[in-house]
């Protein structure tokens, strides 16, 4: 790192180098030298870490998700593209098959492309880009005990280091820890009173595993293959198949109570086979499995409304996960935790960041992408049995049936399919399904009727199973 200038700027720091820590470091620099702690060692090339659980599973980015990772970094995506992901159209390379059953046709007229890769690729290409900034600095090993400040204003945080308590000065903490934040302990800790929580837990169970792509597949552009869990059919049972770098495809399976798949091998294309539709199963018949078989429960959508708390302390912020986690399912996280950072950012662009009040807004800023996310998970997982206390209201059942309708039609309308994709890429404001592109079809209906299989080309089955 080159040594820092001799003006004050603000300082910041950081609680997590994943991606949304890493995001909220590369928004920061333009307002701040910013000091990113982390407690684990972070790996020197792709490999999955201990801080970082569900990087074994399948990962996208939406296509909100990419622009954003463009807009805070410009040229990542392609950087992560030259170490072999892929940019995917959504529909023309995917093969999916939506919750109420609907296969999807293959439109090629949207704009809409997701990143697919493992996750240790895109971690390690973002770790090297926002660490190469000479404003940002990495602090390894190193563990948040608590705030430093009171109920007005955070002033730090305290840290272990090598078994040693410190204490790191900073106008500004972020806590980007996932999960698994304190922040709920510590700001009671200071005298502030509990956040509001909500948790909907469909009870899903994820397995996956790693594959080598069978037959000829990994010479051409296999589509990503997604077969969706239906609420209406409990246990729902769902899977997805993700061509990603190396000649590998990650395979995840999916089943909500009384349905989940287990880690045991020997059961894995059996679940597959017994999907609404077998379609995964059969793909997987001819391919080599590489290692074993990763399993996690931690996918309930859980909420913190930090936004709405009547007090709210200077100095202090809370993004991503550590706000809101989502079922991994809706593949919405990342793009969430990319558009968090840009409302940083972009606050900060107009906000000094020491002022009085900054950070209730930042954090009123960075509800809005997280309350997007989540309308769209809950309006699903509610549906579940057990999933909620609190059964849907009769005005989400009418919301979930409309959403169902604007699925029907977007499956044989492009323009209704460009509408709902902008609001599932977390481009557009869920408005967008109430517009004439997604009305008239609608209204119209469809023109043709609907797939009743998943819609692989025989060139693409050949290369699969030859």
């Amino acid at each position: 790192m080159t040594e820092r200038s001799a003006t004050r700027r603000p300082t910041a720091v950081v609680l997590g180098a994943g991606a949304a820590g890493l995001f909220a470091a590369a928004a920061l620099a333009e307002s701040a030298d910013v000091t990113v702690v982390e407690r684990d060692t972070l790996p020197a090339s792709p490999e999955p870490r201990r801080g970082v659980p569900q990087s074994r599973h399948a990962h996208l980015i939406w296509s909100g998700g990419v622009r954003a990772f463009e807009d805070l970094l410009p040229g990542v995506v392609d950087e992560v593209v030259a170490d072999g992901a892929r940019l995917v159209h959504i529909m023309g390379d995917m093969v999916s098959r939506a919750p109420n059953e609907v296969w999807f046709r293959r439109f090629t007229a949207t704009h809409h492309r997701n990143l697919v890769c493992s996750r240790p690729l895109l971690d390690a290409r973002l770790t090297t880009r926002v660490l190469s900034d000479d404003r940002i600095s990495l602090l390894p090993e190193a563990t948040a005990l608590g705030l430093l400040g009171d109920a007005t204003r955070v002033t730090g945080v305290r840290v272990q280091v090598d078994g040693e308590e410190r204490s790191l000065s900073a106008d500004l903490v972020v806590d980007a820890t996932g999960r698994g934040s304190r922040t709920p302990r510590w700001l009671t800790a200071l005298g502030l009173p509990p956040v509001t929580e909500r948790e909907v837990n469909a009870g899903v169970a994820y397995a996956t595993r790693l594959y080598r792509a069978p037959g000829s597949t990994a010479d051409v552009s296999f589509p990503l293959v997604n077969v969706q869990a239906n609420p209406a059919k409990a246990p729902g049972r769902g899977g997805i198949i993700l061509p990603i770098e190396n000649g590998r495809w990650i395979v995840t399976l999916s089943g909500s109570r009384g349905g989940e798949p287990t880690g045991d091998p020997d059961a894995f294309i059996d679940f597959a086979l017994g999907l609404g539709d077998p379609v995964i199963g059969e793909l997987l018949k001819n391919a080599e499995p590489i290692g074993g078989v990763a399993t996690t429960r931690s996918t309930a959508n859980h909420r913190r409304y930090y936004e709405k708390t009547a007090r709210w302390p200077d100095g202090f912020t809370v993004l991503g996960d550590a706000i809101a986690g989502y079922n991994p399912v809706y593949g919405h996280g990342l793009t969430v935790a990319a558009q968090c950072a840009l409302a940083v950012r972009d606050v900060l662009r107009t906000t000094d960041l020491t002022a009085p009040g900054t950070a209730r807004r930042l954090q009123r800023a960075v509800a809005r992408p997280v309350a997007a996310a989540w309308d769209l998970a809950v309006g699903q997982d509610a549906f579940y049995p057990g999933a909620t206390d609190t059964a849907p209201t009769p005005v989400e059942r009418l919301l979930a049936r409309y959403v169902d309708r604007c699925v029907e039609t977007g499956a044989n309308n492009p323009r209704a399919m460009a509408a709902l994709l902008d609001v599932m890429s977390l481009e557009k404001p869920a408005t967008r399904l109430f517009s004439p592109d997604m009305l008239l079809p609608m209204l119209l209906g469809p023109r043709k009727s609907f797939l009743q299989g998943p819609p692989l080309t025989e060139r693409e089955r050949e290369a699969a199973l030859g």
